[in-house]
């Protein structure tokens, strides 16, 4: 993922499910502007559209559901460059599922 200036915000989101995975474990090592990484999970049992998002492995919970239909379609049909995810702000002092807010960006490919 490419961090590019003439990427545009297509959603901005707190983690679905932060508080159920490895977040805690690795929130000192989130920063403003770090890129995550989107995995489709097809198999997911409670939604088929779920996309997760990771940190060097480390899986911090989804996009929320009520955003994650049109990306995981796209990533399904292998258009992984379109998207990219980055931490647009880091609050550890808030609720878990509130501690991290994340920016879809929808990459400029100009």
């Amino acid at each position: 993922m490419e961090n590019n200036s003439r990427s545009r915000l297509y959603a901005s989101f707190h983690i679905a499910g932060f508080q159920y995975w490895d977040g805690a474990l690795v929130l000192d090592r989130l920063k403003v502007g770090k890129a995550l990484e989107l995995v489709p999970e097809p198999g997911n049992p409670y939604d088929p559209d779920a996309v997760a998002l990771y940190n060097e492995g480390s899986k911090l919970g989804f996009v929320p559901r009520e955003l994650n239909g049109n990306l995981a379609q796209l990533l399904a049909f292998g258009h992984t460059g379109v998207f990219e995810a980055r931490v647009q702000q880091v609050a550890p002092e808030r609720s878990p599922w509130h501690q991290v807010r994340v920016g879809l960006f929808v990459v400029d490919a100009r």
